[in-house]
């Protein structure tokens, strides 16, 4: 909505605010202003200047001289090669130093041999859009039509001393689609009255109805509808003031009939139409659904389909307008048009919505009726426009508006405790302070004690509820006056639960390990809604009742599909080393046909591809193995306290390799899986070798770890001690380390494994495990008789345990 500042004056007092003030105001209670448009781009040195004499260049065809009183002491000689220019016409000068848009400077100058004293301005040279030129000025000078002070401001004259608020206004607020609107809203700001027209219709002793009658079928489409004959029309253009203000508007003037809708249209909001009564076709206006396959040529000359969903005004048998949206060719207002029938009228607005979509088609008109018009001023829009035409075109009006009326209009009365507005905002406003300000916007209301009711007016139909109340009340206070404060409860605001605190932390020991966060749709293919691995084997997939695409129709049940997405994209644009993780939920069902809420469960997967490190000085590169993800799962346990609780055990799984694949068990109970892709599975996904692993994140997160106990730096030496021992070579690592480990009892500190050997020295089936035992007492210098002790018990369990005999 482009809202001129001059015009706005004519309905609230506003002339010691400066644009930018109102406009920072608005923007502050709610309602944005993107831009305020300065009309004068930068002009100055313009007058109007008066065309004394014009006569024919000696040198050239298509010049004229022109003597110019611009109310100097003397004319000026001014060339111009407009084919319009002509003697005793009123035009805009722009006089030597004189500027124009873009810094265009006017000089002296001389054209085949004449001097030039200024310019004779066209409206584009003059910064305005071609778009919004009045036809008979879309070529060559412009000529003023009426009496304008010679000398005097051509800026002025012009409106371009005007400055233009562009509004961007949200659904809710099409009260300000209208000059009206704003003017309430600027007063409501400002506390200041708002300034209506002034309405006197002097109607002759014909009726309106001996020339027409109105029936509408679509009562529910259409529940109001009125028409007024206009006699005597002499169709011309408009005054420069009504022109002027339509196109500071964004609208191009056409005629005195047409632009008098149209400045209606902006003052009140109501779309009008004006037919040409005579090429009407009848004395009966019928509203109806139009015909399926029914046609009619709108005002833009293009022949349009309509459709049973369309609403039309007829002349009883075709089509004469699409309502709401375009009136129709045939009864266009021409300049021959002598008597007028201009319809005021209420339409639904999802129908016109709907008309409007479907032969896409957007006017003025349809925004309006679309977003809501106010029912109140149907009736008092049709009667200023019915005035501005008799005075504007010399019309005479015939008595009585013949109409079609079942329009109820509501105005909800919303009933608010002002304790309750209080609580909501987090303030104290007195209700003397709530009273004025529901006053300024000129809300009827009563109070009954802490109770306020107001009465919601038509104009303002996003007024519904409380909450809009309060909305109302806070954004006339200022929401920059609302007090800062803080929220009152038991938690610290801003803090993080203990398990969103957990989640930071894996999250940022990943990135700290050199791994990118990616975030994928939950939403994918029935395929690779199987999952991965054989989590979710003989799960039934949780398929979408209405899916956009099928790309999109399955609840995932797995992050793994969607990374090897990741990896595929990446590598295709050459960037072959690629760590990520990704933090998301995935849904299962235990029904077969979905009746209930399916599980969701948050995981954390990630995959990894290409070098894990690579120092090219030193010649040194480690791409990713199993090793490389298992230390960095390791790591977020430790993170989280929970090493000593996880185990890997080896496993085989679908789509993983079956000698590098282990699942992941918390407490004895398995929570994930990591491993090398299957070279099968790798094929199919057009990878290279890539690792992946995938966790339950909340049984991890959910578990309570021992709290962190910090020691004293060592005051006394650990001893160390190498053990290689042979076992049977399908015997894990892990089940060695946790036999020495329980019989070392308080002493042994730490066991690490260091050496594996299967070779030509070992018998068969055997393989020699090395490791390094350390133990230490914190409150002594252990001898070597203690260590001797605890270190061939740990011998003789291993031996008992699972067979293992050191290496000889």
């Amino acid at each position: 909505m482009l809202v001129s500042y001059n015009w706005l004056q004519d309905y609230v007092k506003i002339d010691d605010i400066r644009a930018a003030e109102i406009a920072e105001k608005m923007t502050r209670g709610g309602i944005e202003i993107d831009i305020i448009h300065q009309l004068n781009n930068g002009i100055s040195g313009i007058v109007v200047g008066h065309v004394l004499e014009c006569t024919q260049h000696p040198n050239a065809d298509k010049l004229n001289i022109c003597k110019v009183d611009i109310g100097e002491e003397e004319p000026v000689q001014i060339i111009c090669g407009a084919a319009n220019i002509g003697a005793n016409q009123k035009v805009v000068v722009a006089k030597v130093g004189a500027v124009l848009p873009g810094n265009f400077k006017i000089k002296k100058a001389k054209l085949r041999g004449e001097a030039s004293h200024g310019m004779i301005c066209s409206l584009q040279e003059l910064g305005i859009e071609s778009k919004l030129v009045h036809k008979d000025f879309s070529e060559g000078i412009y000529v003023f039509q009426e009496a304008v002070e010679v000398g005097s401001d051509a800026l002025k004259a012009l409106n371009l001393d005007d400055e233009v608020l562009e509004l961007d206004l949200t659904p809710n607020r099409a009260d300000c689609m209208n000059m009206i609107g704003v003017a309430y809203e600027v007063a409501a700001l400002y506390s200041r009255d708002v300034m209506l027209p002034s309405i006197h219709v002097t109607a002759s002793e014909e009726k309106s109805s001996d020339y027409v009658t109105v029936n509408v079928e679509a009562k529910e489409d259409n529940p109001y509808y009125g028409a007024t004959i206009i006699k005597n029309v002499k169709v011309g253009p408009s005054p420069l003031w009504l022109q002027n203000r339509l196109m500071a508007a964004g609208i191009r003037p056409i005629s005195n009939v047409v632009d008098v809708t149209n400045y209606v249209l902006l003052e009140y909001g109501q779309p009008l139409h004006a037919f040409d009564f005579d090429r009407f076709g009848s004395k009966e206006v019928l509203v109806r659904r139009a015909k399926a396959g029914e046609k009619i040529v709108s005002l833009d000359d293009v022949e349009r389909e309509l459709s049973s969903e369309h609403l039309v005004i007829t002349n009883g048998i075709d089509p004469m307008a699409i309502a709401g949206v375009m009136g129709g060719a045939k009864s266009e207002v021409s300049t021959d048009t002598t008597t007028i029938l201009l319809e005021a009228a209420y339409f639904k607005g999802s129908t016109v919505r709907k008309a409007s979509r479907d032969l896409g088609l957007r006017s003025d008109s349809s925004a309006r009726f679309e977003k809501g018009i106010d029912p109140r001023r149907v009736k008092t829009a049709a009667q200023r426009a019915a005035t501005l035409i008799a005075e504007l075109a010399g019309g005479t009006i015939l008595s009585g508006v013949v109409e079609e009326d079942t329009l109820q209009i509501e105005e909800p009365i919303v009933t608010i405790a002002l304790s309750r507005m209080n609580e909501r905002l987090g303030m104290k406003l007195s209700t003397e302070e709530i009273q004025s300000i529901l006053t300024r916007l000129r809300f009827e209301f009563s109070l009954n004690g802490d109770n306020v009711s107001v009465k919601a007016p038509s104009r303002r139909p996003d007024i519904r509820i409380e909450e809009d109340i309060i909305e109302e009340v806070a954004r006339l206070y200022g929401y920059d006056n609302i007090a800062t404060t803080l929220p009152e409860g038991k938690t610290t605001q801003g803090a993080l639960t203990t398990y969103q605190a957990k989640r930071r932390q894996v999250r940022r020991f990943l990135e700290g390990a050199g791994l990118s966060q990616v975030i994928t749709y939950s939403l994918t293919t029935a395929q690779k809604a199987k999952g991965f691995a054989g989590e979710y084997a003989g799960k039934a997939p949780i398929r979408l009742a209405m899916p956009m695409s099928e790309d999109r129709s399955t609840m995932r049940t797995s992050l793994i599909p969607h990374l090897f997405d990741v990896l595929t994209h990446n590598l295709n644009r050459k960037n072959n080393d690629v760590h990520v993780y990704e933090m998301g939920s995935v849904f299962t069902s235990e029904e077969e046909t979905i009746t209930k809420q399916p599980n969701e469960r948050e995981m954390v997967a990630g995959a990894l591809t290409g070098m894990w490190h690579e120092h090219a000085w030193q010649g040194e590169k480690k791409p990713v193995d199993f090793y490389v993800v298992k230390g960095i799962l390791e790591g977020i346990f430790a993170e989280l306290g929970l090493e000593e609780e996880i185990d890997f055990v080896q496993a085989k799984k679908p789509g993983l390799h079956p000698g590098r694949t282990a699942t992941i068990t918390f407490a004895g109970q398995e929570i994930g899986f990591i491993g090398q892709v299957h070279p099968t599975t790798q094929k199919a996904e057009d990878l290279k070798e890539t690792y992946v692993y995938q966790l339950d994140l909340e049984v991890i997160l959910s578990y309570e770890a021992k709290p962190v106990l910090y020691e004293a730096l060592p005051r006394f030496p650990a001893i160390g001690r190498d053990i290689a021992l042979v076992v049977d070579r399908d015997l894990a690592s892990g089940d060695v380390k946790s036999v020495i480990v329980e019989a070392g009892g308080e002493l042994l500190k730490s066991v690490r494994l260091f050496d594996l050997y299967q070779g030509e020295h070992m018998e068969a089936g055997k393989k020699s495990l090395a490791f390094s035992l350390t133990y230490f007492d914190p409150e002594r210098t252990l001898t070597d008789e203690d260590v001797t002790t605890v270190h061939e018990k740990v011998l003789a369990r291993l031996q008992e345990k699972v067979g293992a005999t050191l290496r000889g």
